[in-house]
C-alpha cells in the first residue's frame, strides 16, 4: 500500500495514500483497536448534514470564502449520496466526547473538497479540516447536535412508523376476534370471561400509549447546542453563525430544530437523550409483555393454552419432528432484553458527566442508535411475520369457557361471595360445570342461571 505523510501537533503520521481521512483518523485507528464496531452510519450522516449547514452558515456570515465553502458543501452532499463508510472506519470506543469522530468527518470532507478544487489529498493549504470544515465549531457542540439529529431522524423515519403499523394490525385483529369469548387470566389462573378482541385491543392501546410517549421524547431532541463551541460560550462562532446554521440544517433535514436557550446546559448534559432512552425502554417493556403473552397463548398445541396459532415460519427443533416454536415472539423478547441493557448503559453514561462536558457521549450515541435500529427491525418482523398471520383457536377457547369455574363470579350479586365460592370448589372437586352444580343445589332457576352464567354476557357481548 502506498502512503502519504501528514504532519500534526505530535509529529509525522503515515496515512494510506487512497484514504480521504487524515492524520487524526490514522492515529485513532492505531490507538483504539477495541471492538471492531464502527461509528453508526446514522451518526455519520447526521454529522455530514450538520457540516453542510455549518459551511453554508459560515459563508452567509462572511467568514468563509465562497470557493472553499462551495467545495466543502459539495463534498458533504457527495458523501451522503455515496455512503462512504469505508472512509469512516473508527471504533465506537474512542477518545472521550467524540473528537475522533468529528475529526474523521472533518478530514474526509476536507480531502474530498481538495479533490473538487483540483488539489491532492493532504494539501490542507487548500481546505483545512480544522480551519475551514470545523470553522465556528467544536466537537463539544457538534457531536451532541449530530446525536440529536441522528436519533430524531431514526425515531421518526424508522421506529415510530413501525410502531404505528403494529398498532393498526393489533386493532385490526381486535376487530377480527371481537366475537370470540375466552377465559381471562390473572395470576396465570382462570379469571372471568372476556373476548380475544378485548385482549388484543389492550395490546393495541398500550402500543399507542408508548408511541405517543416516544413522540413527545423525540420532540425534546429538537433543541441543539450548536454554536456553543467548546463550553457553551460560543467562542470563535460569532453572533450570526448559530442562527444561520439552524436555518440551513432545517432546510437540509426537513426538521424544525432550534438553538438551545441555554447552551451550557445542553453541552454539559444529555437530558434530552435520557428522555428518549426512557421512552424507548417503555416501548421495550410493553413489547416484552406482548411477546410473552403470545408465547403463552400459543403454547401447546396439546399440553398448553393453544388459544393462538402463530404462523409457522421455520422448524422448531433439531430433534423433535414437527415441532414449531414461537420464533418471532422469542426474537422480539431478546431484542427487548437488549434494550434494557442499552437503557442501563445510557443512564450510567449520562450521569457520569463532569463539569462542562459529558465525555461518554460516544457510547450514549452508539447505544441509542443501535437500540432504535434493532427495535425497529424487530417490530417490523413481529408485525409482518407473526401478528398479521395469527389465527384464533376458536374450538379450544370455546371448550375452556364452557368448563370455566370463574364464571361463578357472576353469582355473587344473587347468592353472595361465600356461596358462589362453595359452588366453584364443589364443581372443581367433582369435575362438573358450575351450571351443573347450581342446578343440583337448586340455588336459582334454570332460565335465570342460563342468563347469569352466559359467558358472552359476562364479556359484554
Amino acid at each position: 500500500m502506498r502512503y502519504r505523510i501528514e504532519k500534526d501537533a505530535l509529529g509525522n503520521v503515515k496515512v494510506p495514500g487512497n484514504a480521504y481521512y487524515g492524520s487524526d483518523t490514522a492515529r485513532t485507528l492505531e490507538n483504539f483497536r477495541i471492538s471492531g464496531i464502527r461509528v453508526p452510519a446514522e451518526l455519520i450522516d447526521a454529522y455530514l448534514m450538520l457540516k453542510e449547514a455549518a459551511v453554508l452558515a459560515n459563508m452567509k456570515a462572511g467568514k468563509l470564502d465562497r470557493r472553499r465553502g462551495t467545495a466543502i458543501a459539495r463534498a458533504c452532499k457527495s458523501l451522503l449520496k455515496r455512503r462512504g463508510d469505508d472512509q469512516f472506519p473508527i471504533d465506537i470506543f474512542q477518545a472521550g466526547a467524540g473528537t475522533s469522530t468529528n475529526m474523521n468527518v472533518n478530514e474526509v470532507i476536507a480531502n474530498m473538497a481538495i479533490g473538487i478544487l483540483g488539489g491532492k489529498k493532504g494539501d490542507y493549504s487548500i481546505v483545512h479540516p480544522n480551519d475551514h470544515v470545523n470553522m465556528s465549531q467544536s466537537t463539544n457542540d457538534t457531536y451532541p447536535s449530530a446525536l440529536n439529529i441522528a436519533a430524531r431522524l431514526s425515531v421518526e423515519k424508522r421506529l415510530m412508523p413501525q410502531l404505528r403499523h403494529l398498532q393498526i394490525l393489533m386493532y385490526a385483529k381486535s376487530r377480527e376476534f371481537a366475537d370470540i369469548v375466552k377465559i381471562g387470566r390473572t395470576h396465570l389462573q382462570d379469571a372471568v370471561p372476556m373476548t380475544l378482541g378485548e385482549e388484543f385491543s389492550g395490546y393495541a392501546g398500550e402500543i399507542e400509549r408508548v408511541t405517543k410517549m416516544l413522540e413527545r421524547a423525540a420532540d425534546e431532541l429538537l433543541e441543539l447546542p450548536l454554536g456553543g463551541t467548546a463550553v457553551g460560550t460560543g467562542l470563535n462562532a460569532g453572533r450570526e453563525y448559530s442562527k444561520y446554521a439552524i436555518i440551513e440544517l432545517n432546510r437540509i433535514t426537513g426538521e424544525r430544530f432550534i438553538a438551545s436557550t441555554n447552551r451550557f446546559a445542553t453541552t454539559q448534559n444529555r437530558v434530552e437523550i435520557l428522555a428518549l432512552n426512557d421512552a424507548i425502554k417503555e416501548v421495550a417493556v410493553v413489547l416484552m409483555k406482548i411477546s410473552s403473552d403470545f408465547r403463552l397463548l400459543a403454547s401447546g398445541p396439546r399440553a398448553g393454552m393453544h388459544e393462538l396459532i402463530l404462523p409457522s415460519i421455520m422448524p422448531g427443533s433439531s430433534i423433535m419432528p414437527g415441532k414449531v416454536n414461537p420464533s418471532i415472539p422469542e426474537m422480539l423478547g431478546m431484542v427487548c432484553l437488549q434494550i434494557m441493557g442499552v437503557d442501563r448503559t445510557v443512564t450510567n453514561a449520562a450521569e457520569d458527566a463532569q463539569l462542562e462536558l459529558n465525555v461518554f457521549t460516544p457510547i450514549i450515541a452508539y447505544n441509542i442508535i443501535f437500540g432504535i435500529s434493532i427495535l425497529s427491525n424487530a417490530v417490523n418482523a413481529f408485525s409482518e411475520r407473526c401478528v398479521r398471520g395469527v389465527v384464533a383457536s376458536r374450538k379450544e377457547m370455546s371448550r375452556q369457557v364452557n368448563e370455566d369455574l370463574s364464571i361463578a363470579t357472576a353469582l355473587n350479586p344473587y347468592i353472595g361471595y361465600s356461596k358462589a365460592a362453595e359452588i366453584a370448589k364443589k364443581a372443581y372437586k367433582e369435575n362438573k360445570t358450575v351450571m351443573q352444580v347450581c342446578l343440583e343445589m337448586k340455588v336459582l332457576g334454570k332460565e335465570q342461571l342460563r342468563k347469569i352464567l352466559d359467558p358472552r354476557r359476562m364479556a359484554g357481548r
